[in-house]
This record gives structure tokens, sequence and C-alpha cells, in this order.
């Protein structure tokens, strides 16, 4: 196989998880920027990513990037990239764009002049006048920053925090990408119990579940690429393969999952049974102010109502100051707050011991981190060996 670059996409803060994750599959040149992970692999790689990758956007395969400040000069060099090498005669070949402070701003324009770019280069390669483009579909993209064009190839299809489990959301579902990450930072280990007091349609402890037993989020989905020539059914069946031996049947995962909305309860029951993992997670309708674990040592791990809309941060920011009341009396316990206020840490009364800024979608959050103490050695030691 050979040697091919990739991107490995992301919203803004989760770079360095995004990093983590790809040197766990095993690449090393990786080069980090902001939204985005590039790494050299093989094709390989291409299943192996968009089935692991826990806190990533979408995984992109480099073409090309140059400087061009005309339609000109893109047209050209568009046009001398070996587009053959993975468009076939008969394949389908959508351009989409987007541009931020570039001399060529516009578009739709940009996007027209790769596509025929494109066309003639595969035009003279493959010696015809017509393309029927009804056979594997390889979405393009032209993105300009700065005047740098990098032109990429889709290899997820749908973003990969579309896992496939959820068959129906709450109204303002956290992101799966997000919850992921929530957990990966926090360093939660499925050999510690884990509460969400406001767990909506699942999501945050689904993921966290996911994690616990090592399952590979893209299992349960398709990808664009699966169709793709250079990526044969024999690399896809071999990394589903590789998934699916490496999740771990006897790990035991203990979540407790509440909600005071049962329609949401019923909602994340079947999203866990469709991710595979109801059997990891104890979901209970419930207020936050009722949550009790007779364990000593564990995490709290949420996402509560930010009112945003009009009327509703008042609410908001009493519950907040209800959670400190509650939280406090799980003292040995880590506690991890995502949340757009910023008056959070005042209303929860406790200075946090880490703060991280994140997106959840559009909106600027935080995400509050509070450090329990760490359990004895002896404690460690039987967590290890249970």
């Amino acid at each position: 196989m050979s040697k091919i670059e990739l991107i490995a996409t992301s919203t803004f803060g989760l770079e360095e998880l995004v990093k983590l994750e790809v040197k766990r599959l095993g690449y090393e040149q990786i080069t980090v920027e902001n939204g985005k992970v590039t790494f050299i692999a093989d094709e390989a790689a291409i299943p192996r990513a968009n089935l692991w990758l826990r806190t990533a956007d979408r995984v992109r395969l480099k073409i090309g990037e140059f400087k061009a400040t005309s339609f000109e000069e893109l047209f050209e060099q568009t046009k001398a990239l070996p587009w053959e090498d993975w468009i076939g005669e008969n394949d389908e070949f959508p351009v989409s764009g987007k541009s931020i402070k570039s001399q060529l701003f516009s578009v739709p324009n940009c996007q027209a002049i790769v596509k025929k770019a494109i066309v003639e280069r595969l035009k003279q390669k493959y010696d015809v006048e017509w393309f029927e483009e009804d056979g594997a579909k390889y979405p393009i993209e032209v993105a300009l920053l700065k005047d740098t064009v990098t032109l990429t190839i889709d290899t997820s299809g749908k973003g990969l925090h579309k896992r496939g489990y959820r068959v129906d959301a709450t109204d303002a579902p956290i992101k799966e990408t997000l919850a992921a990450a929530m957990v990966m930072i926090s360093r939660w280990r499925e050999d510690r119990v884990m509460i969400d007091p406001f767990c909506g349609s699942g999501t945050i402890p689904i993921e966290a579940a996911m994690i616990g037993k090592n399952m590979a989020p893209g299992l349960n989905r398709e990808f664009v690429s699966e169709g793709w020539n250079r990526v044969p059914e024999s690399l896809w069946k071999a990394a589903r393969a590789e998934a699916m031996s490496s999740i771990r049947q006897d790990a035991e995962v203990k979540i407790q999952a509440s909600d005071c909305d049962p329609a949401a309860i019923e909602i994340a029951k079947e999203n866990a049974r469709e991710a595979g993992v109801e059997d990891c997670i104890e979901f209970k309708v419930q207020e936050m102010a009722k949550i009790k674990s007779d364990k000593e040592y564990g995490y709290i791990i949420c996402n509560p109502p930010y009112g945003e809309r009009l009327g509703e941060q008042k609410e908001a920011r009493q519950l907040y100051k209800r959670m400190g009341e509650v939280f406090e009396q799980f003292e040995t316990w880590s506690k991890y707050v995502i949340t757009s206020d910023d008056q959070f840490e005042k209303l929860y009364g406790k200075k946090t011991n880490k703060k991280r800024k994140l997106y959840n979608g559009r909106i600027k959050v935080d995400y509050y981190q509070f450090f329990g103490p760490k359990p004895p050695a002896s404690m460690m030691g039987k967590f290890k060996n249970k």
C-alpha cells in the first residue's frame, strides 16, 4: 500500500484529543493545527480511523495544497493533481467549498473552477468527453485560508458523531463527539462508578460505556469510502474484525444515568440498546437532587441546562446553586460540568481545579473540572484487580 495524507477534522479545543487517538492507532507522523490533525498513513488507515476516532468530526484524504490568488492559478494547480489515482471514469465527485481571509472569496466560483479542472484532468486520463457520475461517491472540498488552497476528499460521508445508535433525541442533545471528549478529558475508567444526573437522551453515559468496553464508535454505521476501489472490501473487513475483537466483553461498567423527564429516559434506554451497552447503564427517572451512591469514589459527568433561551437563565442559575449543594455530599468524587454560563463557579459555590474552553455545536462553553482526592493505594489495587 502507498503512503497517503489524512486529515482528521475536529471542533476547536479537541485537537489534542484527536491527536492522542491517532497516536493510539499507531500513526506517528502527526501535525496539529486549529481544527485539524494531519497524519501520514496508508489506505488501511481510512477504515481504521473512521471506525475508531471518537472525537474527530471527519476523516479527509488530502489530495493537494498550494497558494492561489487568481482563478487561473486555482484551475491550473487543481488540474495538475493526480485525481485519477482515486476517482474512476464513472464515479461521482461533487465539490463543496469554504473561503476565509482569501482573495478568492467567492465560494461558488471556486467550487465551479475546481470541478471544471478535475473534469478536464479526467477527460485527458480516461479519453472521454462526458462523465455519467453514477459510480462511487467522492465528496471533494476546496478550502481556502489566507490564499492557501487545500483540496481533500471526504472519506466519512456523514459526520463521525453519527454513530448509528441514536434512535431519537431530546430537544437539546449534546454531540456524541463532545460527550466522548468530556469522558476522555475526565480520565474516567470503567472500574469506577459514574453518574450523569442530566442524561437526556443518554449520550454521555452511552459514550462512556462504549469507552469502558473499548467499542469502536463507528461499528454500527457505514462510510462513503466503503465503495472506493483504492479501499477494497478486504480492508474494511479486517478493520471491523479488529474492532470486534477489541471489545472488552468482560468489562464491568457501572454507570447511573437519570433525568427528570420520563420521555427522555425512554429514548435513552432505546439508544443504549441500539449501541449495545444497555447492560452497563442504570437509567432512572429522577430529579438531580435525589442522586446518591454508596461508593466512596466516583465521577459525576454532566451537561446541565444552559438557560440559553430568553427567560430560562434564571431557572438554570438556580439549578447551578442547587447542584453545588447536592454535589457537596460526594466530597471524595470528581465532578465535571459543561455549561455556557460564565458565572457557573460563583453560582456552584466552588472554584474549579481546571477549566477548558470548548464548543457545543455553535455555543461556546466551558468544561469545569473539580478533582476529587485519589483513592488510597489499597483501594487502587482493588480497582485494578476487579
